[in-house]
């Protein structure tokens, strides 16, 4: 008798949410007391989905479960399944769905997902990354003249499209750590498809500049007006072909998506473009399956106080990098160089900045060369923890000097049984992020993604299909033929840069704060100068957020324009950093432990907010 009642208490709470009201109720909190245009193919890997503007955001104070997501009716979907008795896990696949439909241009079904959770005990990592087709090879972005294809002309389309992997990555962590039945979690999304949502300026703004977007004939019936321009703010966008979507699944489970006319219809849409025709197939999506990893935690310091920090593993970069770059930070004076008050806001300093980009620099150079899928690539010495082995960590950091490095390349930390080659530069893209903790004290941080704004601009059954197959290098080697780790292989999964991440107390193994980021390759840099401005700064999750955005690479130093005042980038320029500022649009969501519940930050420069008890 309890499934039955349990079922209708949540459907009635959740129909509530989404049938009732056009928008949530404004977000309960404090306040705290803080005193564009579509990027260029050099500026994507560090903007990859162009900005909507800038609002300052509180913080949120919450007492006994906080829901930080992208859009603020995701959020509200998470905070109705909380209230319902749902798990966060349970809130994660709410407000998912939901982004699905609010946020089409971020991530979705047609996606994939990299998923921390901790049960006050344990601490497990999901992979729902998409797959290579089995037809896939190291030549699927070269081009008929022997050259890699061009970027933009290698996304649009069928080619760039991995088997999805999302949905099942989410019925696998429900089956183990949901407490609302399955369909519950579907009724937001379904009755915001059904009834409408209004589109959000940002969502407008993202429709209009993309260059792209139009060529899909089902994408342009969607988004944009008679007139070819994107549909007015506030006009009610309803989805009826996902509304029906969302239904078979709720009743299903994931294996109507995998299998059957959903299946189908991707299939068709991937294999049939005109133009630029893919290789997904209906054996790639029945045979998909998420996998549970091993998380990656590194022991780290900050003002005496013992932490540990636990991210994802490979085939994401993240962890890895971020752990890297924390660690090289350690072996110099970076915790001698404060952020500075200024007209701009708190900001880093420019001493703390060169030794960030530096560290940034070699993390990023061991990145290029090691990391890929770990079922087709080998770990140094047969371990990734040997990135991050205190000594080679204190041997990288003894590289930085006063002055730019000319070059930062790979180091060893330890024997390889296959040399690789560096993988070469090219675009990442968009994400959206989700930081859940309920009222049991379990928590989620998951980032999401179809990887460029609005994937491969192919719109089926409702949702945006990925591009995510333009994550894996596109040359399978380099000129003297040495492999490189990321290159496309069937049934592999791309290098992400995907970072979610949960802090602990080292002692005492409580739980501290969950963070992340959208943002390609940035989310590196986004998630680290977070954990950065709260472990070693004393900033609450919101002020951490807020500080001004920042990067590394080997062709310049990019920074936030306009939140750097003049003389901290005089002095960068003058230690040999190439400057350039741009636009950093992240979306990072952080919810940190308080001493009377919780505290939720959500990033000024996209529309997500913080909700809760």
């Amino acid at each position: 008798m309890a499934g039955p009642s349990l079922t209708a208490l949540a459907c009635s709470a959740l129909l509530v949410l989404a049938g009732c009201q056009s928008q949530p109720p404004a977000p309960q909190g404090i306040s705290s007391t803080f005193t564009g245009n579509t990027p260029t193919a050099q500026q994507a890997a560090m903007q990859p989905e162009s900005g909507s503007g800038y609002t300052r955001k509180p913080g949120w104070a919450t007492q006994t479960y906080a829901v930080a997501a992208a859009n603020p009716l995701a959020t509200a979907a998470g905070d109705q399944v909380l209230k319902s008795g749902g798990s966060a896990v349970d809130a994660a696949i709410a407000v998912q769905l939901v982004l699905t439909l609010v946020e089409p241009q971020s991530s979705g079904l047609g996606g994939g997902a990299f998923l921390m959770h901790f049960d006050g005990k344990t601490v497990e990592a999901y992979d729902g990354r998409e797959t290579a087709p089995r037809e896939a090879d190291g030549r699927l972005f070269i081009g008929a003249d022997g050259k890699p294809m061009p970027f933009q002309q290698a996304v649009v389309g069928g080619r760039s499209v991995g088997t999805p992997g999302l949905l099942k990555m989410l019925e696998q962590v429900h089956q183990a750590h949901g407490k609302l039945p399955w369909a519950a979690l579907f009724a937001p999304a379904i009755n915001l498809s059904e009834r409408g949502f209004p589109v959000s300026q940002r969502l407008h703004t993202l429709i209009e500049t993309d260059p792209s977007l139009r060529s899909d004939p089902v994408a342009a019936r969607y988004f944009y007006g008679a007139d070819g321009h994107a549909l007015p703010v506030g006009t009610i966008l309803r989805n009826p072909e996902l509304t029906q979507t969302l239904r078979q699944i709720a009743a299903g489970g994931s294996k109507v998506f995998y299998q059957g006319e959903i299946a189908q219809a991707m299939v068709d849409k991937v294999r049939n473009h005109p133009t630029n025709p893919g290789r997904l197939s209906l054996a790639d999506l029945s045979a998909y399956q998420p996998k549970k990893r091993t998380p990656l935690c590194a022991d780290y310091s900050a003002n005496s106080k013992p932490y540990l920090i636990c991210g994802f593993p490979p085939p994401s970069s993240g962890m890895l990098a971020i752990g890297q770059i924390l660690g090289i930070l350690g072996n110099t004076d970076a915790a001698l160089q404060p952020p500075q008050a200024t007209a701009q806001g708190v900001v880093p300093s420019a001493n703390w900045l060169h030794l960030y980009s530096e560290a940034a620099r070699l993390a990023f150079a061991d990145r290029a060369a090691y990391i890929g899928d770990p079922d087709f690539v080998q770990a140094p010495g047969g371990d990734w923890r040997s990135l991050l082995a205190p000594g080679y960590l204190l041997e990288r950091s003894r590289l930085i000097g006063p002055q730019r490095m000319p070059a930062a390349t790979a180091g060893q930390p330890a024997p390889l049984r296959v040399g690789y080659a560096p993988m070469p530069p090219q675009p990442e893209y968009g994400t959206s992020h989700i930081s859940i903790i309920d009222k049991d004290g379990n928590a989620v941080a998951m980032t999401t993604t179809i990887e460029a704004a609005f994937g491969s601009r192919q719109m089926v059954k409702g949702f945006m299909l990925n591009n995510e197959l333009t994550d894996f290098s596109f040359t399978p080697t380099d000129a003297s033929g040495q492999p490189i780790a990321n290159s496309v292989q069937p049934g592999k999964r791309p290098r992400s840069s995907m970072s979610p991440t949960l802090v602990f107390d080292r002692n005492s193994g409580q739980l501290l704060a969950s963070v992340g980021s959208p943002g390609g390759a940035a989310i590196i840099h986004y998630t680290a100068k977070t954990l950065y401005g709260m472990l070693n700064w004393g900033l609450n999750a919101q002020h951490a957020i807020d500080l001004p955005n920042f990067g590394a690479s080997e062709t310049g130093l990019p920074v936030e324009a306009g939140r750097f005042p003049p003389a901290t980038l005089a002095t960068l320029r003058q230690r040999g950093h190439d400057v350039k500022e741009q636009e950093m649009t992240s979306g990072l969501q952080a919810i940190e432990r308080t001493g009377t519940g919780y505290f939720g930050g959500a990033d000024p420069r996209r529309e997500g907010v913080v909700m809760g008890d």
